[in-house]
């Protein structure tokens, strides 16, 4: 895929973010992309399902896999608003997705560059190319205002 597909899934998963807003969850978005086809795609709901795994990330992988039948995602892309924590981005590992676009850093928990390395970590068994800073602006935009309303209460 081309930079510009990044842009457009980017901004699809944005829009997936602004749905967790509904559900006080902070808003992240997450695509699963294969072949150009969206295959899972979900927002945080820790939240709405009192569940400190129900990331966005892994309810779209957890899509992703029923989608195809099969927990490998090889030849998958992820699109995520913010870095993947270290769950998240270990079951980007074990999924054996091939490239994760994200947008914002996260420079407490980020597992894909800012805090931890893993899906590059070469003590693995497997790695994935990626890419940060996707309409990162937009992304943090959304989360400055998710925590300004929050921080008012």
């Amino acid at each position: 895929m081309m930079p510009d597909d990044d842009e457009r899934f980017m901004r699809l998963a944005l829009q997936e973010a602004e749905e967790a807003l509904a559900t006080e969850d902070i808003p992240v978005g997450c695509l699963v992309v294969r072949e150009g086809q969206i295959i899972g795609r979900a927002h945080n709901m820790r939240e709405a399902w009192a569940d400190p795994t129900a990331h966005a990330e892994l309810i779209a992988l957890r899509q992703a896999g029923a989608a195809v039948g099969c927990w490998r995602l090889e030849g998958a892309i992820v699109y995520c608003t913010v870095e993947p924590c270290c769950m998240c981005a270990g079951a980007l590992v074990n999924a054996r997705v091939t490239r994760l676009v994200y947008g914002v850093a996260d420079p407490k928990t980020g597992a894909c560059g800012s805090v931890l390395d893993i899906p590059r970590e070469p003590r693995l068994n497997h790695r994935l190319e990626v890419r940060g800073g996707v309409l990162a602006a937009e992304a943090l935009d959304l989360l400055r205002r998710f925590f300004q309303v929050h921080r008012e209460r």
